[in-house]
């Protein structure tokens, strides 16, 4: 395992059993941004990086019973913190790497991934990885409660012109991904980014 995984681990680990705890509110804001998906009944998703699983539930609703959505985490603190929470109800559970995916190639309609990209080791190549697993024309959102700048400012730091997730850094990273970014939106309440599979 790499340092960049064990670091994942150390940090998500040590505050999986309290972190829907220190983020009550979120449930509305992980739903407005599922919502933005434009998932169909029947349609397959991945939440990678779920964490303890809070997008799953909408991600369910919004599939349906005959749609397939699978959680992907590194961390299997986090996998049980959902299982605690009974989300592993509306989703299959995976331990793996995002850079890894155990999935067939062109297998999925969306992916879904709230606060994944600041934790990516490479995050060309695992934006190409997530790339890999959907069909073109699938959506992919990048999310966050909360934006930016309302980010850095509980994390007591600025904003640096090299922040990844600046819009003029994360078009081009998601063009050399695979992914055509087409909606961008950094307000205090919220980040999305979303983008449609290339062909």
């Amino acid at each position: 395992m790499s340092d960049d995984h064990t670091h994942v681990q150390e940090f998500f680990g040590a505050r999986a059993a309290g972190w829907d705890r220190r983020f009550p509110d979120d449930g509305p804001a992980y739903a407005a941004a599922v919502a933005e998906l434009g998932l169909r009944e029947g349609d397959r998703v991945l939440d990678a990086g779920c964490g303890t699983g809070r997008a799953l539930p909408p991600l369910r609703a919004a599939v349906g019973p005959s749609g397939v959505v699978v959680g992907a985490d590194l961390t299997p603190a986090m996998l049980r913190a959902a299982v605690a929470a009974g989300r592993d109800g509306d989703g299959h559970l995976l331990l793996t790497d995002v850079a890894a995916l155990p999935l067939r190639s062109r297998s999925l309609d969306a992916v879904f991934a709230a606060g994944l990209v600041a934790h990516l080791p490479d995050p060309a190549g695992n934006l190409r990885e997530l790339a890999r697993v959907v069909r073109p024309g699938g959506v992919l959102a990048l999310f966050h409660p909360i934006g930016r700048a309302a980010l850095a400012a509980r994390q007591g730091r600025r904003i640096t012109p090299g922040d990844l997730r600046a819009e003029p850094n994360l078009r081009p990273l998601l063009a050399g991904s695979g992914w055509d970014m087409t909606a961008y939106i950094d307000e205090d309440a919220r980040f999305l980014a979303l983008a449609v599979r290339a062909s």
